[in-house]
């Protein structure tokens, strides 16, 4: 075949794929993949095996966006069993993980021989799904407290499921987008700070009769972490030191001591940023979280410019999903906050994560398509 023939072919194909589609947003989502496998590459080297699956998983990735771009998401606007059975299913295998055994302390994922998936990222999507369908049927009458406490439980069932695992992060992510969402549509201020008020009483609940042992370990590590610095603070120590040692150009590809060396626990998925900051410094910590701003930018870009209130809300929701992933993970990263096992979108290894932001990107790109 002649390979002139081969390359227009494929040419065509790329131009396919491309036309109607957000090109910004798909060559930021491009540069922390690669941006990514530079970070894993980094810690353990060509030969490692997540380095591998992470190249793997963002090209699935990407493919699975660009796919999803050609599904029209007004299915899901204009119909509402679907959204329904995918909520229900979500829900279903989020809460058959809490008959699996433990990894790292909670029941998160299902297990099929070498197979792992973590139900709760695609239940984050499901959520977002649904409050959108749900709030964009009742704009007119959103500001009566009924349909705060109804979308409420839609947020809190799953939360609950996830706290029995317990992924006191995840349960927090979902509750942040329920709220965000509710602002976005304009709910009152009073109501605002009632939830507020409700929100602090049951942090306080939840630490007396909820929190495991380790969790609560985890937030006296984060208010003292040298009082005990061989144990729970020893993660936000080392983490800080690999930052740190980072200044602002990185110590180099490769030469992130404190990850390479094994000094950094969970490198390539609760820590990845320090890793990231330790072989690139400030300039690439920036970099990274500069091209997350950017992504969530052009997702809110999207739904602004979409004109329906399902296709709007959706970006907001899923913004707020990769927006809260960046902020929790990144100042967990820098001691700013509790270790809650929040992986950074698009940085940190993981499949499940990443391929359910790409099917939610996919669905963002729809709407670019079908607007």
């Amino acid at each position: 075949m002649d390979p002139r023939s081969v390359f227009r072919a494929i040419r065509r194909t790329v131009v396919l794929a491309l036309a109607g589609s957000d090109v910004p947003l798909i060559i930021g989502v491009c540069a922390m993949g690669v941006l990514s496998a530079l970070n894993l590459y980094g810690i353990g080297g060509v030969d490692h095996t997540l380095f591998r699956r992470q190249v793997v998983l963002v090209a699935i990735g990407v493919a699975l966006m660009v796919v999803m771009s050609f599904v029209n998401y007004r299915y899901l606007k204009n119909h509402t069993l679907p959204v329904l059975v995918f909520y229900g299913g979500a829900l279903t295998l989020l809460a058959s993980t809490l008959l699996f055994s433990e990894i790292r302390n909670i029941r998160a994922w299902i297990q099929i021989g070498g197979f792992q998936f973590e139900p709760s990222e695609l239940m984050k999507l499901a959520v977002v799904v649904l409050l959108a369908k749900y709030f964009s049927q009742r704009h007119v009458h959103i500001r009566q407290f009924r349909h705060i406490v109804v979308s409420g439980l839609y947020a809190a069932i799953p939360a609950v499921v996830v706290l029995q695992q317990p992924d006191l992060g995840s349960a927090a992510i979902i509750m942040i987008v329920w709220l965000v969402m509710l602002v976005s549509v304009g709910m009152r201020m009073r109501h605002l700070f009632l939830l507020g008020a409700v929100g602090v009483v049951g942090a306080y609940m939840a630490w007396i009769w909820a929190l495991a042992p380790y969790q609560r370990d985890r937030i006296s590590a984060f208010i003292d972490p040298y009082a005990d610095p061989t144990g729970y603070g020893y993660h936000i120590i080392q983490s800080k030191v690999a930052i740190g040692s980072g200044g602002v150009w990185g110590a180099g590809l490769g030469k992130g001591s404190q990850a390479t060396l094994g000094f950094l626990p969970e490198p390539y998925n609760d820590f990845a940023f320090a890793a990231l900051t330790e072989q690139f410094g400030a300039v690439g910590a920036i970099g990274a979280l500069g091209i997350l701003a950017f992504i969530v930018w052009r997702i809110l870009r999207i739904g602004r410019f979409s004109d329906n209130n399902f296709a709007r809300l959706f970006c907001v929701g899923i913004g707020t999903v990769i927006f809260a992933h960046t902020f929790i993970s990144a100042s967990v990263n820098m001691g700013l906050l509790p270790i809650t096992g929040i992986p950074m979108t698009m940085l940190s290894y993981g499949g499940s994560h990443l391929l359910s932001i790409m099917i939610a990107l996919g669905f963002v790109q729809s709407i670019q398509r079908y607007g």
